[in-house]
């Protein structure tokens, strides 16, 4: 599609933004507008599944649609992609229980993981290696500012009107996006003469679904060492083995397995699986410590978040246009590597007397450290292997950088929970614990600091010659909190540092002018063999 005029590529991929733009914010509105939902359709044992259910789905599907794409065009799984999230959009605000909710939600991750998957592929059609990095960093771009608005907008849509606008209000944008695709983005021919590998997809599929599955489970709605999450674990390992056995004999395998063979190709995956898990890791516990820890209400978290993902929309468009200009990639992801791991470490540093500044200040690290090299580990892949593998590249970079996220989120989550039961146990036994307060058993765990309502329900029942006490107990758990907190960012600090070490052994192949690999592969065969 390198034949296309500059302005036709430039109002296709104003259209794959919208689409993605529509995609991320129907996935970034529905965290704060959840408790609402769950309040009047009931199903507070499940909610996490709303969640849990889009991952897995649009995890597996954005993978498998990756090399489907590389045969039959990206045209028809994006088209296909919008059309099936619009519609389950609009079914999803229909939802009268919590189990249309998350069938609902999964049909979203099916349409979703396609919109993901071709839109970053797409940008591979359009323009080669060389001029791919500006439109990496506006795409990044894109998930920034949906992460920035969508809590807030759900926020402001549930306190105003209906809950169910939540998913009804950006189906105007799916429908445009729609429109503007299927008459603006060229049609390319299908290769009907290559087999679908469609026993490695069902068992890829068996594979990952169990592993996401366990380390979303583990440390909270199953021990790590129960039986459940082990089995969840063996019965992966024991499927992926019999993919791996598979793919090697398939005639058009879903994943080819040789693209592990290539330097690039693999150390740029793992990299991303890195920073993904420090990245979700920042994400998901920031608030915990804003919120538990400095006593910050739920609206003003939101708005301190902010910091990070505009930093991030920010350095994402200018190391964008930068990487365009120079040619140069490997120095961004090195510095944006080094830079989100001095601001975890900045994090692993913070107590009860942070304040809001310093926490913004670490949260600013994060973000312009994630810009630099959010758009970089996607281009090296593209870059580094023909065009013909373009797809199921492009969707295992995306894939291992949400997997990571995924594990992160779950071994950081434990660690939390150690050191908090740890501590609890210590204080309790302590003889220096306050004296009974009476009616406080709300105030067993931590985690209940998240909850400012309930602490005031509480302290209402103490009597107010207990108050010294309760607030005493009260700054031990923000304390204890705190360290737990500090113990997952030093795990992170950990994460992000083995990534930044990592990325130096990346081979910085110049990115080519042409898409046309084959003909200056004899220049750089050597290279993306090793």
């Amino acid at each position: 599609m390198e034949h296309l005029e500059h302005k036709q590529k430039v109002v296709i991929m104003i259209a794959i933004m919208a689409a993605m733009l529509f995609a991320a914010l129907n996935q970034t509105i529905v965290g704060t507008a959840l408790p609402v939902i769950v309040a009047d359709i009931g199903g507070m044992d499940y909610f996490s599944w709303v969640f849990t259910i889009y991952m897995l789905a649009s995890s597996l599907t954005a993978l498998l649609v990756g090399k489907l794409s590389d045969s039959y065009g990206r045209k028809p799984f994006i088209l296909t992609g919008i059309g099936i999230f619009i519609v389950a959009s609009f079914l999803a605000g229909t939802s009268e229980t919590i189990y249309q909710l998350i069938a609902y939600r999964c049909i979203q991750g099916f349409g979703g993981g396609m919109i993901i998957s071709t839109a970053f592929t797409a940008i591979g059609d359009l323009f080669p290696p060389r001029e791919r990095g500006r439109w990496q960093g506006m795409m990044g771009s894109v998930f920034g500012l949906a992460s920035v608005f969508g809590p807030t907008l759900g926020g402001y849509i549930v306190d105003t009107w209906q809950w169910n606008w939540v998913f009804w209000v950006f189906l105007p944008f799916g429908l445009v996006a729609f429109m503007m695709i299927l008459k603006m983005f060229p049609n390319v021919k299908p290769e009907h003469n290559q087999a679908v590998d469609y026993v490695g997809a069902i068992i890829l599929a068996l594979s990952i679904a169990p592993l996401l599955l366990a380390f979303s489970w583990a440390g909270n709605t199953f021990a790590w060492g129960s039986s459940v999450i082990i089995g969840l674990l063996i019965w992966s390992l024991v499927t992926l083995s019999v993919f791996l056995f598979i793919e090697t004999r398939a005639e058009n395998p879903i994943i080819p397995l040789h693209l592990f063979k290539n330097s690039v190709f693999t150390i740029s995956n793992v990299t991303g699986l890195l920073m993904g898990m420090g990245m979700f890791g920042a994400i998901m516990y920031m608030p915990f410590f804003i919120q538990g820890v400095l006593g910050i209400s739920a609206t003003k978290t939101g708005f301190i978040m902010m910091s990070m993902m505009l930093s991030m929309v920010v350095t994402s468009t200018i190391g964008g246009q930068l990487i365009t200009k120079t040619g140069r990639y490997k120095v961004f992801a090195i510095a944006g590597l080094g830079i989100m791991g001095i601001g975890m470490f900045s994090m692993s540093l913070m107590t009860v007397d942070t304040t809001i500044l310093g926490a913004i200040r670490n949260l600013v690290m994060i973000g312009l450290g994630l810009g630099l090299s959010f758009p970089v580990l996607t281009l090296t892949v593209q870059n580094a292997v023909d065009y013909e593998y373009l797809g199921v590249s492009t969707s295992a970079s995306q894939f291992f950088r949400q997997a990571g996220g995924t594990i992160g989120v779950s071994l950081m989550g434990t660690i939390m929970n150690i050191i908090m039961a740890d501590e609890m146990t210590t204080m309790a036994s302590s003889s220096d614990a306050p004296a009974n307060l009476g009616n406080t058993q709300a105030m067993d765990d931590p985690q209940v600091l998240m909850d400012p309502d309930k602490i005031s329900q509480v302290k209402e029942s103490v009597p107010e010659q207990m108050l010294p006490a309760f607030n005493e107990t009260l700054a031990g758990m923000r304390e204890i909190l705190s360290h737990a907190l500090s113990g997952s960012f030093v795990f992170g600090t950990i994460i992000l540092a083995s990534a930044f070490i990592l990325i130096f052994f990346l081979k910085e192949i110049p990115l080519r002018m042409s898409n046309q690999t084959k003909e200056n592969k004899p220049a750089n065969e050597e290279k993306l063999s090793s």
